[in-house]
């Protein structure tokens, strides 16, 4: 029946998320989960939730989550715009800032919904390539753009850039520029506070990664007051309720539990460290990450290979058929033992 569809319908070639199995019991190491549970704290927001609260629309507006997000990182209620996850953060994003005559630009090894997000909403793009150590190079930034969107650390190699870096970018353009920080909490400086400097720059970050909440789907913008004026006209011409009471108690009850939050990035960076070494000692090249994975490629197995043979022993890791690194598996930092199962399998297939 897709006669029915419109033409860019037809043309979009829509982002394919990491598998989520159903039945079989596997070590997930291929969509950057948290492997830890949520804080103690959201049991509780949770058991004290007042179900009949339900009846009603939540606040269109997030204001108690507004306010808890924007203390948190010293800013102001007003700008701090809250999603449905930072997926919609940034689709919100792209069509508030991006579509002009002069191109979106973005890695060529980046997050790959944003090229989804140009082809939804008609947003010319040129990607900028990274250099042969997978680095952003940042003169090749300083070119006549629409916008420029990077994530930081990068996705999926798991390289960071100083905050110096990121300010020259936003010296030399007069575009909005969105630095999207779904793993910042792993390693690497937040660009935050840069926003009240640059008036051009959106922080974007998620509870998914290091609240471990990808379940809840909470995300947020960052930014001058008149870039999260301009997205919530945008929300609010889609869905004036995007973040429902529960959500909202929950997001509220994370980002008050800091020690807890603390707790479990240091352990996941910890065992970054040491999942690092034992693939190292394996024949890996890793390279280096601030993020909750590691990008790797072995020095004679085929990654396609390592990936499939790791799926029969019900460990899943990622493997992107694109050009330039078709031969890399991106492996999600897991529990000490998840590291060790895996670390034990891959013994068996490279010696």
């Amino acid at each position: 029946m897709s006669q029915y569809w419109t033409d860019i319908v037809h043309q979009l070639d829509p982002y394919v998320p990491g598998e989520q199995p159903q039945g079989m019991n596997y070590i997930k190491l291929n969509t950057n989960e948290n492997p830890y549970p949520p804080s103690p704290a959201v049991s509780k927001a949770i058991e004290s939730f007042r179900i009949e609260t339900l009846r009603s629309y939540p606040d269109p507006e997030s204001t108690d989550l507004a306010n808890t997000i924007a203390s948190y990182h010293g800013l102001e209620a007003n700008q701090v715009f809250i999603g449905n996850g930072s997926d919609e953060v940034l689709a919100h994003s792209f069509q508030t800032f991006f579509k002009h005559s002069k191109p979106l630009l973005f890695p060529d090894i980046s997050y790959s919904f944003y090229p989804v997000y140009c082809g939804l909403y008609q947003i010319d793009f040129k990607t900028v390539a990274l250099d042969d150590n997978f680095c952003v190079t940042l003169e090749d930034y300083a070119q006549p753009n629409g916008g420029i969107i990077i994530p930081n650390p990068n996705a999926p190699t798991g390289i960071a850039l100083g905050l110096d870096s990121i300010e020259t970018i936003l010296k030399n353009t007069n575009s909005v520029v969105i630095i999207d920080e779904a793993y910042v909490s792993f390693g690497t400086e937040s660009a935050v506070r840069l926003i009240n400097q640059y008036p051009n720059l959106l922080v974007v970050q998620t509870l998914s990664k290091s609240r471990s909440l990808a379940g809840l789907r909470v995300g947020y913008a960052l930014g001058h007051a008149d870039l999260i004026k301009g997205i919530k006209r945008v929300k609010n011409s889609f869905n004036s309720y995007p973040i429902d009471s529960l959500a909202s108690a929950i997001a509220i009850a994370s980002i008050g539990d800091n020690a807890y939050f603390q707790q479990c990035s240091d352990q996941v960076v910890a065992s970054r460290n040491w999942l690092t070494k034992a693939l190292f000692e394996l024949g890996f090249n890793v390279l280096p990450s601030s993020s909750n994975f590691l990008f790797v490629q072995h020095q004679s197995a085929l990654a396609l290979t390592l990936y499939s043979e790791l799926r029969k022993q019900g460990i899943l890791v990622r493997h992107f058929n694109a050009k330039r690194i078709n031969n890399h598996l991106r492996i999600s930092v897991g529990t000490d033992d998840e590291c060790q199962t895996l670390v034990n399998a891959l013994k068996s297939l490279v010696g």
